[in-house]
């Protein structure tokens, strides 16, 4: 169960500043941006059950992803932001995530007008920041900030991929959020590439070679 214990780790190190997480979503998928949250959970008052039903949002069900979401935006100081499927194919998938990182943590920093002391990153490739970074590896199972970004992050893109499913069905978006499961294969080759598809994405990329072939 992830808990405040690298956060408090962190204070016994000399960290004054605000400790917050970050996590994207969004990199695997063959369609939509990536999207990247930061999360101020720590020392903000916050009842124990809430904080126990906190893990890793890809081993929640969506029902209670999407019950835990608004409950993180009343208990923490949140910043949603992403990068675009231009961004993608210009920087790739890395670079975008790193910026979509980047474009939260600023984004939170101006929230709360004041300079962050440490960013608790998932995963092992931290974008380069105005503030400390600590990256941690599985780190929405580790630690409560980042557990926080990483629930909020992947219900907000969840329900924008919704949204475009409506304005382009046969992908499937609804479901599987434009990760290539069959549905969305089958979508792809029988109605095409849409301008929200990767087209740097080896399975898109092949559809557009066929296509001119």
């Amino acid at each position: 169960m992830p808990d405040f214990s690298l956060e408090l780790a962190a204070r016994t190190e000399g960290i004054t500043g605000p400790i917050i997480g970050v996590d994207e979503v969004g990199r695997g998928p063959w369609a939509g941006p990536v999207f990247a949250c930061a999360a101020l959970l720590f020392e903000r008052p916050a009842p124990q059950d809430f904080l126990n039903a906190l893990g890793d949002s890809k081993q929640l069900s969506r029902k209670k992803r999407e019950a835990l979401a608004p409950l993180i935006q009343s208990h923490a100081l949140i910043a949603l932001e992403e990068a675009s499927v231009r961004e993608i194919e210009d920087l790739n998938i890395l670079g975008a995530t790193k910026l979509a990182m980047r474009r939260a943590v600023e984004a939170l920093e101006a929230q709360i007008e004041t300079p962050i002391g440490l960013a608790l990153i998932d995963g092992n490739q931290p974008p380069k920041l105005s503030c400390k970074t600590k990256s941690v590896v599985k780190g929405d199972g580790i630690s409560a900030s980042i557990a926080a970004a990483s629930i909020f992050a992947k219900v907000a893109r969840d329900q924008y991929m919704a949204d475009l499913a409506i304005q382009y069905p046969g992908y499937g978006w609804e479901q599987n959020a434009g990760y290539g499961v069959p549905a969305h294969k089958t979508g792809l080759y029988s109605l095409g590439v849409t301008i929200h598809h990767r087209r740097t994405f080896t399975p898109v990329s092949k559809v557009l070679t066929q296509k001119d072939s």
